[in-house]
């Protein structure tokens, strides 16, 4: 792969930079040439999922608050509501911004192949966005895909699938040599490869639980089967994602991380070796056996927490010693805190999970939505070197923290209930909400979750309303490009 010139790249931010302490540099140059509008179109497919998932959700709370739920069909409206939900919130979003990272991060190399990736990907995110207005069929809960049996669902999850396959081939193909010596920069384009190599082991995984499942097998124990290795591979992506996201955000906030590239690449890659623990587990074990599910979470537990503490550590200590923000940093800062706070919380509850009640999706959405908000600080971060404004002022500051705190009231609703062993994945009577203290619990799980919709679609808002109108001197770039 040829050496691209130095005029191919530009600031990834068309303002000063807050005067960073002495240190490794976590950050990245964004490239100016056709790679731009690729990205652009894998943040657009990002945010229409986004505005799905939070659609979906409106549904998701009415049909769990106590008193509103009795005026709706909650039943069928919430299990339908969960499974597009968490697709297009999880697998859609995140597999989207890491379209966008992978594309800035790889040559420019085989673009044909990258449009017809962005291309799958959407149409088959938008057939699953649509399915439960033409073809739902049975909503199954399984962990990590959930999924709706109906036609136009399932050959919208394959056409997505596709698109991600693609993708990451092409995004291996393309990943930058990086060597043997790292400093900031390629330490975070090694995380990224290795989020990519991840997803490829996650693919590989689900493509082998197909093969093996017997075929007379069906319902839920199916699906669940069948999503449960490549699920599990999957969070490292996620994981990996988010910890690039954390030191890029960190550095451009003005902070000194206090890790060397090395100590960092060493992280990012105890993080991807556990990924390899996967074809073990399914060459020594049944797929279907207590073993194989067990070594799957060790390696979970042990590549991710293992990884994600220093980094986290080394993000709050380089925070505290950082300058006053700017108006430009606020939003990022808050961002990142945020961020760093909920995945936290979500950590400490898994802790204490015990036996299946709501306490597991208290976890899990603390976890996930850590993700979420590292995401959405690296795209208010990115707006201007992908040619847009980039958001300022309070209503772009507020918004991780509202969306956080809503959050964190949801899933502190959810660890109360999860007390009383109010069941996950039901809703309305199912529920059987039987005292007062069971009710406040997930009424305060239904307003918290009313407070982190409108949180999320204030993202939506911001983001729109800096992409309204372009940055100075995109359209000359865009000229040049084509």
């Amino acid at each position: 792969m040829s050496a691209l010139p130095a005029s191919a790249f530009t600031p990834d931010a068309r303002r000063p930079l807050p005067a960073v302490l002495p240190g490794a540099d976590y950050s990245l140059a964004v490239p100016r040439d056709e790679r731009l509008a690729l990205a652009r179109g894998w943040l657009w497919l990002g945010l229409a999922a986004l505005i799905g998932s939070g659609l979906f959700s409106v549904l998701l709370v009415l049909s769990r608050t106590p008193g509103i739920n009795t005026l709706v069909p909650v039943a069928d409206l919430f299990h339908v509501s969960l499974v597009v939900h968490v697709d297009l919130s999880v697998l859609v979003w995140f597999m989207a911004l890491a379209g966008m990272l992978w594309s800035l991060n790889g040559s420019r190399e085989r673009l044909g192949w990258q449009w017809s990736a962005l291309a799958l990907a959407g149409a088959g995110a938008a057939a699953m966005a649509l399915s439960p207005f033409f073809s739902t069929g049975e909503a199954i809960m399984a962990n990590y895909i959930p999924v709706l049996t109906g036609p136009l669902f399932m050959a919208g999850l394959v056409v997505f699938a596709a698109g991600v396959a693609l993708l990451v081939l092409v995004s291996l193909l393309n990943a930058p040599r990086l060597g043997l010596r790292f400093d900031g920069r390629g330490a975070l384009r090694f995380g990224l490869n290795a989020a990519a190599v991840s997803t490829a082991i996650a693919l590989l995984a689900f493509g082998w639980s197909y093969a093996v499942l017997p075929a007379d097998l069906g319902g839920k124990a199916y699906y669940e089967i069948l999503f449960w290795g490549g699920g599990h591979v999957l969070q490292f992506t996620w994981t990996l994602l988010m910890l690039a996201a954390w030191l890029w955000l960190a550095n451009d906030c003005g902070g000194r991380v206090p890790l060397t590239p090395r100590v960092t690449v060493l992280m990012f890659a105890l993080a991807m070796a556990s990924v390899f623990v996967t074809p073990w587990a399914y060459i020594a074990h049944d797929i279907a056996s207590v073993e194989h599910r067990a070594l799957l979470t060790w390696a979970m537990r042990l590549g991710g927490g293992v990884a994600i503490l220093p980094v986290a550590l080394a993000v709050v200590v380089a925070l505290a010693s950082a300058p006053r923000p700017d108006a430009a940093a606020r939003p990022l800062r808050a961002a990142l805190l945020s961020s760093v706070l909920l995945f936290a919380a979500g950590g400490v509850i898994g802790i204490f999970i015990n036996g299946s009640n709501v306490r597991i999706p208290a976890h899990y959405h603390g976890c996930i939505v850590g993700v979420t908000l590292a995401l959405m600080g690296l795209v208010y971060k990115l707006l201007p070197a992908l040619g847009y404004r980039a958001p300022q002022g309070r209503l772009a500051t507020s918004q991780p923290w509202l969306y956080a705190a809503g959050q964190l009231m949801h899933i502190t609703g959810l660890v109360w209930s999860g007390g009383y062993g109010v069941q996950r994945k039901v809703a309305g009577a199912e529920q059987v909400l039987r005292t007062p203290a069971e009710i406040a619990g997930m009424g305060l799980m239904g307003l918290g979750g009313a407070i982190a919709i409108v949180g999320g679609l204030l993202f939506v808002v911001v983001v729109l309303r800096a992409m309204r109108r372009p940055a100075a001197g995109v359209r000359t770039l865009d000229a040049a490009t084509r």
